[in-house]
Formats: structure tokens, C-alpha cells, sequence
């Protein structure tokens, strides 16, 4: 089979001829249909993750279908529509595992981080990592649902929001576009924040009822006039960013954060006292998880905004996916 691994740490991707992987006990061999690249993969590409062993495919954002299953797999057939995402399996014995937050499981591997992804035409991966995709739902647009789609799609639905609440979602860009989406089709008064005018336009098409641009005016005060934040779903990585919209919470409002800055965060106090508000972190979900965030997607017909390469193309997809050239999501299509 063809795959593009990182041979080392920094290395450039090389496109390689290498064995079609035999799935083990427990395992399921899948033919990649579609592949998204996500910023995490520089975890990979930079040797920025412990633990690594070279040389590694990326790619946790997997949609294929089941070609091979390995002994004692019940669950899956050959011909079965599935998808990989970033949670790649569970022990089923830690503590978290036996309360079922397979999430947090203590040795929980990670697709394309663990074990070898989905920049390839074939990858094994551990049965219970796999969510099912549903019929109608094109391969290239089912990819990036399995890591910015449950993202963003599990942090919203773990809040206390409700139907009706003012959810803003901060930053329209690859989990932004997605985040707007979700929050619309939940019955969100929701609510885009965008440093970049110029995508007003698309912000409403995704279903954003109020458009703030946060380059000229006060996104909190903007969102104080509105009656204050429930929930604000900070998706772009940026410290000032996060920070400018803690006071536009309203009472009992959190900013919940998916977007991960390179810096500390620095919050007023003060603020989240006067409202009893908090700010939180989210991170994607478990394959269950992955398959809500599917289905609805599905029912509600929330679609990515992708650019697709073929899999020799891997080093023009990265690039435009690190300088956050792409619109908004890269996929390979091996």
C-alpha cells in the first residue's frame, strides 16, 4: 500500500511503498476513504509528543470502511462504513474505564500517535476506537467530523446550555465554522465573534444569528448587551483572544475552551466571582462520542468547508493547514 509517514522528527513527509497492515486480535483493518489533517498532526511531524516511534503515519480523522477484521471482533463486518478519530482505544480496566468515561481512560492511545493513522490507503486500528458512519454521509465530509466535529459538537452538548441560551462561538475558522453549526441546529441564540469582517457573510450563512467583529469593536461588551454569554466556545487559539470574552459571561455563563493557545491564559477574578462564571476546557470525545457527532451532523446536515488533496499532494495539504491557509479543513483522498 501507499503511505506518507514522518520518517523523524522534522523530517518532510515521504510518500513510501510499504506492507498492507494484518489487523491482531481485537483490531480491524480499514480502507481509508478520506483523511483530514489537523493541526495536532504537528505533534507527529515535530516530535512534539512523547513516546513517538519513528517512522509514523499521522492522521486521526478517518473515514473508510472495514476490509479485515482480526479474531474476536463481533462488532464489525467487512463492508462496514467507519470512522478513526483522535481517541484510538481504551484499557477497559483503569478507573475511568470501568465508570465507562472511556475518554479518560490512563492508557487511552491516540490514532496516528499510538499506532500508525490514516495518511495511507490502509490502517488497523482497535475495534472499540471505531464509530459508524452513516450511509448518506460523504466520506471527505465525514473526516474532519471525527475530530473538529465531536469537538466542538461534545463540548457544546456537556454544557448547561438550552435551547434559546446565547452561545457564542469565538473564531470562524476550522472548529469555528463547525462550532456555529452545531450551536444553530441545538436552537442556540448564537452568536459569531470573528476578528475578520470578511466573514460575516459566512457566519450568517452557517446560522449565526449576530455577527461581532471583535478587530473593531469590544466582543464582552458586545455580548453584555446582549444579555451575557451562557456559554462563549473559544475555538481559535489565541490567549488575548480568550481572554477579551470572560466579561461578556452572563450569569453563570463559562467560556469552554477547544482551541488550545501556546500561552497562559490570564483571567480577571473578578468577573467570573460577579457571575459565579468559569473558564473550562473541552477535548474531543470517545468513539461513541464520534458517532453522535455523526449522526446529527447527518440529520442536521452539518458539513465541513474542505480542500481536498490526494495523498502524494501530503506536504501541499500540511502547509496550507499550518499557515492556516486552508478553507478551512485539508483532506487526503488516498
Amino acid at each position: 500500500m501507499k503511505a506518507a509517514r514522518v520518517p523523524e522528527p522534522g523530517a518532510d513527509f515521504e510518500v513510501v511503498d510499504v506492507e498492507t497492515p494484518e489487523p491482531a486480535a481485537g483490531e480491524v483493518r480499514v480502507a481509508v476513504d478520506a483523511c483530514g489533517i489537523c493541526h495536532s498532526d504537528a505533534f507527529v511531524k515535530e516530535g512534539a509528543y512523547p513516546g513517538i516511534d519513528y517512522p509514523r503515519v499521522p492522521g486521526h480523522e478517518v473515514a473508510g470502511r472495514v476490509d479485515a477484521v482480526g479474531d474476536d471482533v463481533t462488532a464489525w463486518s467487512e463492508g462496514d462504513r467507519v470512522g478513526v478519530g483522535w481517541h484510538g482505544g481504551h484499557c477497559f480496566e483503569c478507573d475511568a474505564c470501568r465508570r465507562g468515561d472511556f475518554q479518560q481512560c490512563e492508557d487511552a492511545q491516540i490514532t496516528g500517535i499510538a499506532y500508525d493513522g490514516g495518511y495511507a490507503e490502509y490502517m488497523t486500528a482497535p475495534a472499540e476506537a471505531l464509530a459508524a458512519v452513516p450511509a448518506d454521509l460523504d466520506a471527505v465530509d465525514a473526516a474532519p467530523l471525527l475530530c473538529a466535529g465531536v469537538t466542538t459538537f461534545n463540548a457544546l452538548r456537556n454544557t448547561d446550555a438550552r435551547p434559546g441560551d446565547l452561545v457564542a462561538v469565538q473564531g470562524v475558522g476550522g472548529l469555528g465554522h463547525l462550532g456555529i453549526q452545531y450551536a444553530h441546529a441545538a436552537g442556540f441564540e448564537t452568536v459569531a465573534l470573528s476578528r475578520s469582517p470578511d466573514k460575516e457573510e459566512l457566519a450568517d450563512d452557517l446560522g449565526a444569528d449576530h455577527f461581532v467583529n471583535a478587530a473593531e469593536e469590544d466582543a464582552a461588551q458586545a455580548l453584555r448587551e446582549l444579555g451575557g454569554a451562557d456559554v462563549v466556545l473559544a475555538t481559535a487559539p489565541s490567549a488575548p483572544a480568550i481572554e477579551s470574552v470572560v466579561d461578556g459571561l452572563g450569569t453563570d455563563g463559562r467560556v469552554v475552551v477547544v482551541g488550545v493557545p501556546g500561552e497562559d491564559v490570564a483571567v480577571n477574578a473578578q468577573s467570573l466571582v460577579g457571575v459565579r462564571g468559569g473558564v473550562e476546557g473541552w477535548a474531543s470525545g470517545d468513539a461513541r462520542d464520534s458517532q453522535d457527532t455523526l449522526e446529527f451532523s447527518d440529520l442536521r446536515d452539518v458539513t465541513p468547508e474542505v480542500e481536498t488533496f490526494a495523498l502524494d499532494d501530503v506536504r501541499e495539504a500540511y502547509s496550507r493547514m499550518i499557515d492556516n491557509e486552508a478553507r478551512f479543513r485539508a483532506v487526503l483522498e488516498p
